[in-house]
């Protein structure tokens, strides 16, 4: 008589490795699926901290022969985090924060003291001789895009009725810690804010190769158009830093302005392609009033 034979049943340990082996497969697909639909800034970005806060030589030396008489008061305030920053290890994201109670504090005291809040793209028509300029205005703007810039600066604009300019990264929509397609789409159909560029990846633009500005600038004047079905006319330099030929490409893609992080007032013609901004940090009331006031107006 044949004796029956019993198939070996796979031991506890080799059926805990297929599944950790599984699991693991699993882990990484997921990941991979996250970090393809919440991309993080490229490495690059976090190594240049500092803005550029002068004019370059070649631009300072032609500003020098500009024409002082078409030359505007315009303060263009600049904004980056509106929140309470947490992590107080984290001292550049708390050097350009203010939270939202001291930015509504701030759009109060412009408000009850007759500032018209403005956007580049409406002060390109003021360049351009079609509307005339307000007795008192100001610009607000906001570079790159973050998050907190729909779940608190918004909202508050929306409360005072305060136009703004956003210049939003598109390689950074859905991106942790950025807005997403959704949020800047509900922003830009609400008409209260434009939106401008700030190239596709945050590159900073001075002394680069020509190709790499070109793409930065006219891409992501493109993609914002595709995503927003709006004309972006409005270009902000990342880390401020420009030269002539990064002008000459902004030019090229028909914008009608580009702000740098150059501090002063002055808008004119000579100056359109790299108006001056400056940061009005937790200053309200008489404080940021007197601030605004008292800024050397230089033109040229």
């Amino acid at each position: 008589m044949r004796k029956r034979t019993h198939k070996k049943r796979p031991s506890s340990s080799i059926n805990f490795i297929f599944t950790a082996v599984v699991l693991f497969v699993i882990l990484v697909i997921g990941y991979r699926l996250f970090k393809m639909h919440h991309p993080s800034p490229p490495k690059d970005i976090v190594l240049i901290k500092k803005t550029v806060k002068v004019l370059p030589p070649e631009i300072k030396k032609e500003l020098k022969h500009a024409s002082p008489s078409a030359t505007f008061r315009v303060p263009i305030l600049l904004y980056h985090y509106v929140e309470y920053v947490r992590d107080r290890k984290d001292t550049i994201r708390q050097s350009l924060s203010i939270n939202s109670y001291v930015f509504e504090k701030q759009l109060q005291t412009l408000q009850d003291a007759g500032y018209t809040f403005m956007t580049t793209g409406q002060l390109s028509g003021v360049l351009d001789g079609k509307t005339s300029l307000p007795e008192k205005p100001v610009i607000l703007t906001f570079d790159d895009g973050y998050r907190d810039f729909y779940t608190d600066a918004y909202p508050l604009l929306k409360k005072y009725n305060a136009h703004a300019t956003a210049y939003i990264v598109p390689g950074f929509l859905n991106a942790l810690n950025y807005m997403d397609k959704d949020q800047l789409e509900e922003i830009a159909r609400d008409g209260l804010v434009e939106i401008g560029a700030h190239t596709v990846h945050h590159v900073y633009l001075k002394n680069a190769p020509l190709s790499r500005v070109e793409y930065e600038a006219l891409e992501s004047k493109k993609l914002l158009e595709d995503e927003l079905h709006i004309p972006i006319v409005s270009f902000a330099y990342p880390y401020g830093a420009f030269d002539k030929q990064a002008i000459e490409v902004v030019k090229t893609a028909n914008f009608k302005t580009a702000v740098s992080t150059v501090p002063g007032i002055e808008a004119s013609q000579a100056n359109r392609f790299f108006l001056f901004r400056i940061r009005p940090g937790g200053r309200t009331g008489d404080y940021l009033l007197r601030f605004l006031e008292q800024t050397a107006f230089k033109p040229y």
